[in-house]
């Protein structure tokens, strides 16, 4: 159950490059995910919270993820995890990523500081008590950021089957390059808000790395809501041993209204 809920954080979301302008979020947006083991056994929950702040005098967006195990899973496996990000309101770029974990008695806590400037990103081991500066580069963003930069800047009008999306992502102390392919539109049933209904979805296949947690590079499938929101709404998982379903199952606060089949 180990990244359970970092694949959570990670892979939620999807036309401009001003958020300002044409964002597909607003501050008071809220999401909770249930997660299910294998199809049967409930893992877990997930939240995450969208508020605007200051930090050091810029206008930001602060972002909490939370993910925890609940039920007989806790008492196997238990995890309480927690994610922070600070982005700039106008560009979308990262100025701090808090990731604070306890997934099975492996620990973590990290704190990371990007000057976009230098190029640099200063990352803080609060558990180890090390601070390293590590180079990055242009248009980086962190794992929680990432999320919202993907709604904002997707053209979902040029988007066609088959293609594929390419940014970079600096997580821990590496830069990643992240890839998501796109599949084609489906309706899918959904139960959100205690409300069963068919919405209209964008499909996408991220890539992740072929191991120990995932069975192969394109394990996950992806589902977004296709109206101007371009929220999660499912995400399967093929792992290593067993597999992973999260279905978004409460939501608020959105920016735009939620469309659904009917």
């Amino acid at each position: 159950m180990k990244y359970l809920f970092t694949a959570i954080l990670f892979f939620v979301g999807f036309q401009s490059s001003n958020i300002e302008k044409q964002s597909a979020f607003q501050e008071g947006e809220w999401f909770k995910f249930e997660m299910s083991y294998s199809g049967l056994v409930k893992a877990g929950n997930a939240t995450l919270s969208l508020k605007e702040t200051n930090l050091d005098g810029k206008g930001v967006y602060h972002v909490v993820g939370k993910g925890w195990t609940t039920g007989a899973i806790k008492w196997m496996f238990k995890v309480k995890d927690r994610y922070e990000s600070y982005f700039d309101k106008e560009t979308g770029a990262p100025y701090k990523f808090i990731r604070k974990i306890d997934e099975g008695g492996h620990t973590k806590d990290i704190e990371i500081n990007f000057d976009h400037e230098k190029k640099l990103a200063e990352v803080t081991d609060k558990k180890r008590k090390e601070v390293k500066s590590i180079a990055t580069e242009q248009g980086v963003q962190d794992m929680v950021s990432m999320y919202y930069h993907l709604r904002n800047n997707i053209d979902i009008s040029a988007l066609k089957q088959g293609d594929e999306i390419q940014t970079l992502m600096f997580f821990d102390e590496e830069n990643y390059g992240f890839k998501l392919k796109y599949l084609g539109r489906e309706t899918i049933e959904v139960d959100v808000n205690g409300s069963e209904v068919n919405v209209k979805t964008l499909k996408f296949r991220p890539y992740v790395m072929a191991g120990r947690v995932f069975k192969e590079e394109e394990s996950l499938t992806l589902w977004v809501s296709a109206d101007k929101n371009k929220i999660p709404l499912r995400i399967k998982a093929d792992l290593a041993v067993g597999s992973l379903r999260a279905d978004l199952v409460e939501f608020k606060g959105l920016k735009h209204s939620f469309q659904i089949e009917f």
